[in-house]
């Protein structure tokens, strides 16, 4: 057994079925597992000899999108230097470091070394690659363009996971700022409060109104935090699972999103990017239009712009341009529209899409910032507000009382 050898205890079925165990000397568990599917052995327990039994996807973390973005960026790199696909699959998985997703890669490479295709692998895998992604790997595996279409899968990928970052980003930083400012006010009202509450029961003297609202806010978060809290709780539960259950909320919740200030311009821009860059890549891949759409209806990731997509691809169906139907659904910029007729009109959709595209991924990324930089100033003056507020009503008895005594 050579240094770089480990010894795994195995459990697992054989061809009939039937469980059996023992062990194999392999360089690490994933390896192993390959050498048992090759014997006919089913492996469901691997481990090395003398540890406990690892449990193949209990502790090997989650696969991410953007782990299935690395993953086609470096299988696309790997096929255009001339490396077989199988070796490929090795290669990437060695150098992935979640675990989850190495065994995910290992599994598709076991599916294509058995004999299948490429694009019925990934096509096993229904929770981590979507109808676009499987029908756009079959297309170039029929064409035998494989490369290629990893490639546009890749920059698509890539492009679409750095667009939701920026929108989740958006979201994300004033959501974060204000639990922030409701746990330090909370704090405030329960426990410093109190404190000055006591001081000014010796005073003697009538409170200020500001001091007087601020000491009775104090006095109803003392006796009902409990409740407060368990109804902000169940409040939140029941939102989240009426959005799980219901796609009525769904709808209705996205159908806000896109009539929200500000955000709701960027969520705007983001689906015209989305849907551009989608049939951008569907079309160049040479699926036709119809089919295309289809794929970016899935994708459209708002159900304003499913509805206007789903029209859109009944109306090209029966033999309406894709710029008129576009307009006729009252939701995309006139700028696209024109695009989209000027690359009808010239044979270079494909091409127009990708431009209009990365257009709107910009202009994504300048309101993006553009919020960053006006929402900094706006939430700080609030934190002013809110805790400042706070403070200056507890020292504003105090600052009276040094009045009274000047005064006399």
């Amino acid at each position: 057994m050579s240094a770089a050898s480990t010894v795994f205890v195995y459990e697992g079925t054989d061809k009939q079925g039937k469980k059996t165990k023992g062990e194999i000397t392999s360089s690490n568990a994933n390896v192993a597992k390959a050498e048992l599917r090759k014997q006919g052995i089913n492996p469901t327990k691997v481990s090395k000899k003398g540890g406990g039994f690892a449990i193949p996807g209990l502790s090997a973390g989650k696969v991410t999108p953007g782990d299935i973005a690395l993953f086609t960026r470096q299988l696309a790199t790997m096929m255009k230097a001339g490396v077989p696909l199988v070796q490929s699959f090795e290669i990437v998985a060695d150098g992935m470091d979640n675990p989850a997703m190495k065994d995910l890669i290992l599994k598709i490479r076991d599916e294509v070394s058995s004999g299948n295709s490429f694009a019925h692998a990934i096509k096993t895998q229904p929770e981590h690659f979507d109808d676009l992604f499987c029908n756009l790997v079959e297309a170039g595996e029929q064409s035998g363009a494989l490369e290629t279409m990893l490639d546009r899968l890749a920059t698509y990928k890539e492009k679409t996971e750095a667009l939701k970052a920026k929108i989740k980003s958006a979201m994300n930083y004033p959501i974060a700022v204000l639990v922030v400012a409701g746990v330090v006010s909370g704090i405030l009202l329960v426990k410093v409060v109190p404190q000055f509450e006591e001081i000014f029961a010796g005073f003697g003297a009538e409170l200020p109104e500001f001091t007087q609202m601020v000491v009775n806010m104090s006095r109803f978060m003392q006796e009902w935090w409990f409740i407060g809290l368990a109804a902000l709780g169940a409040v939140f539960f029941a939102y989240k699972e009426a959005h799980k259950r219901s796609q009525a909320v769904r709808d209705g919740q996205e159908r806000l999103m896109l009539k929200l200030p500000i955000l709701g311009d960027i969520l705007d821009k983001s689906c015209v990017a989305r849907f551009a860059r989608t049939l951008s890549t569907t079309f160049a891949a040479g699926v036709p239009l119809v089919d295309a759409l289809d794929s970016v209806a899935g994708a459209a990731g708002n159900i304003v712009y499913l509805e206007a997509i789903t029209k859109i691809k009944e109306d090209v169906s029966s033999g309406i341009q894709l710029n008129t139907s576009m307009k006729s659904a009252g939701v995309f910029p006139n700028m696209v529209i024109q695009m989209v007729a000027i690359g009808e009109e010239s044979g270079a959709l494909d091409g127009m899409l990708d431009k209009a595209a990365t257009y709107y991924e910009e202009m994504v990324d300048n309101a993006v910032e553009g919020l960053t930089s006006l929402m900094e100033p706006l939430i700080m003056s609030f934190l002013g507000v809110v805790i400042g507020g706070l403070i200056i009503a507890m020292y504003l008895p105090i600052f009276g009382m040094g009045d009274a005594i000047g005064g006399a």
